[in-house]
């Protein structure tokens, strides 16, 4: 299965995503410059984290404009598998591929440390490698990560079954003392309706070595190569 990893000035987890996904097997990764259009031959693709164009206006407003990100609406479109990490979370949502925005950690802090997030759903190609109720050990990293949708569009992603990890604690308890930005439903990551595009805060390519002291980042990658691709033309 071969992975688009998109590159963007001031993406700086591009590297991490690559690197974790050459090491699984049956996956291959390759750099996607943000002013290329194609992306043909690729099976996934992966926007990954960082601060694209300085975080300038908000998270993600200027990545939204690349010459790329038409390429993937229109893979989405297709039926393509969308990741979207951190950074790429927030252009994902500024795109208007995922419902709702990420603004500003409700301690007005940048956060950064192991969090336990609760899989809400495995009916995705995201999580299906995982059990309903797993409790997940991934890194989080970020300023901006708190998840803020209206009530109305809240009660659609739990109807649809969209919200795919929620912020807990280490029993699996989802409480406001486990939310770490102060997102809405201690929400970590939701998909789209078609459940082909995915974004989460988390960082699941800082969770796949021992050495980085959890490999349960390996859960979603490994799911992804169980979905059913669809090749962009």
């Amino acid at each position: 299965m071969k992975f688009a990893v998109l590159r963007f000035p001031g993406s700086n987890c591009d590297q991490d995503c690559v690197l974790a996904l050459n090491a699984l097997p049956g996956a291959s990764a390759d750099f996607v410059w943000h002013k290329d259009t194609s992306l043909a031959g690729f099976d996934a693709v992966i926007v990954p984290g960082g601060f694209s164009y300085g975080d300038y206006l908000r998270c993600g407003a200027i990545a939204q404009f690349s010459p790329i990100m038409q390429s993937v609406k229109n893979f989405a479109a297709a039926g393509g598998t969308v990741l979207g990490i951190c950074n790429g979370f927030q252009i994902l949502c500024e795109s208007g591929l995922l419902p709702g925005a990420l603004v500003r950690n409700k301690g007005l802090h940048f956060v950064c440390k192991h969090q336990h997030l609760r899989v809400e759903s495995t009916n995705s190609r995201f999580t299906n490698s995982a059990t309903k109720g797993q409790v997940l050990n991934i890194p989080i990293a970020h300023g901006e990560g708190c998840y803020f949708a209206d009530d109305a569009t809240l009660a659609k992603l739990n109807a649809n079954d969209q919200i795919l990890v929620r912020y807990c604690d280490a029993t699996g308890a989802v409480t406001d003392a486990a939310n770490p930005n102060g997102s809405r439903e201690n929400i970590a990551g939701i998909c789209n309706e078609t459940r082909n595009v995915f974004g989460l805060m988390p960082h699941p390519e800082r969770a796949c070595d021992p050495a980085l002291g959890s490999t349960d980042g390996l859960v979603i990658l490994q799911s992804l190569l169980t979905a059913e691709p669809a090749k962009a033309s």
